[in-house]
Formats: structure tokens, sequence, C-alpha cells
């Protein structure tokens, strides 16, 4: 059985990658940006009482837990930055993540047992883990590329418990390090933590079609 390494080489690396050349300034062509999206957008499967569904969200690795809270008050410090109007904002936001997520230093603090998602909707797939946390993710780049990895699915939403969620605010946070923020949404936005299990190369391939890798997490 091979191992899971090509796996999070594909999944993580691409990211990293795509993060660190646009954070050196490169010009990517639009069609090789939203190809890298291929190893950030994978279909959530779900069953429970909102019925067998499918629904493309998107993943990122989470930090280890020793490093979560150091992590989430980098990230915290440079929205508290942003003013209405900083065209510069994504650009610092780009270091952020290089510095304490993507680049080479930092990749010894990713937790690779898990990833991490962001709940928009509340719809079917939000009932059906609420109810069912089994849970498979399927990642999938053309022509050949398939990925699949099965799970446990966990909701961290403070609007449950009452209190401060790590988890929901790291996520909402690791988001809006790049993009326009806004805080006032993130209660709103429970997050998903992904406990992975198993994974599956479901590639075109002669080690593919569905055979499992030895995980080493």
């Amino acid at each position: 059985m091979k191992t899971a390494e090509g796996f999070f080489k594909w999944a993580f690396d691409t990211r990293a990658s795509t993060v660190l050349r646009l954070q050196q300034g490169e010009k990517m062509p639009p069609e090789k940006v939203f190809l890298s999206f291929c190893s950030h957008n994978p279909a959530f499967v779900s069953d429970g009482p909102a019925g067998l569904n499918a629904s493309i969200k998107g993943i990122g690795f989470l930090p280890k837990d020793e490093y979560l809270e150091e992590t989430l008050e980098a990230y915290l410090e440079h929205i508290r930055s942003y003013t209405p109007g900083d065209k510069e904002y994504s650009n610092r936001g780009l270091e952020v993540l290089v510095k304490w997520m993507y680049g080479e230093k930092a990749q010894g603090r990713i937790d690779f047992s898990r990833v991490g998602s962001l709940e928009l909707a509340k719809r079917h797939s939000y009932d059906n883990y609420k109810v069912n946390p089994k849970a498979t993710l399927l990642f999938y780049e053309p022509p050949a590329i398939s990925f699949e990895l099965r799970g446990q699915m966990e909701i961290h939403d403070e609007n449950d418990t009452g209190k401060r969620e790590i988890y929901q605010q790291f996520i909402n946070a690791q988001h809006d390090v790049y993009h326009h923020p806004d805080t006032s949404r993130w209660l709103t936005r429970p997050a998903y933590i992904f406990r992975i299990k198993e994974v599956f190369d479901n590639s075109v391939s002669k080690t593919g079609f569905g055979q499992q890798m030895q995980y080493p997490y």
C-alpha cells in the first residue's frame, strides 16, 4: 500500500505554491490559479435528514493545537489593520499566510490530520452533519487526479455553546486574512473540522481507481 504523501503534496503544496507565487508578485495565468483551486474546493458528501447530499466547499489545513492561539492572534492583528479602501490589505495578508502557514519554515507547524471549512448556507450539509458526522471529501483536478478522504465532521458554532469558539474564529479569520474582512458575520458562519480517517487515490492511474493509501497521522 502506497503512502498518502502524494495526496498531501498535491493538496497542501499546490495551495502553498499559489500563495507564495502571488506573494512574490508573480503574474499567474488565470487558468493556473483556477486549476490550483481544485486542491482547495472538494465536494463534501453527507447523509442525514436532508438526504444524501454533496456540496462544494473551500478547505484549509490548520496549525497544530499548540500553535493555534498565536496564529489566530497574528491573523487578528492583520485584520485589525484594515481600513476602507486599503488596496494593500490582501498583499499584506499573503505575507501573513506565508509566515504562519505556507512558508517553508511554517510547515512543521501544520496538523495534517484534519482540515477546516466554513458553512455559509446552513442547509443540507449542516442539517446532515448535525445528526450524522460521517463524511467523505472528494477532490478532482482535470483530467485525471482525484483523491477521497473519509472521516468525521465536527461543527463548531459559538451560537450553540454560548462561549468563545476558537475554531470558528480561526477559520473565519484565515478566510478574512486575504479577503475583505467582516468580523460581524463570523458568528453566522459555523466552522467545520473534518478529522481524516482514511485516504484513497481515485485518480485514473495504475495506483488509483479507489486504492486505499497508507495514512500516517
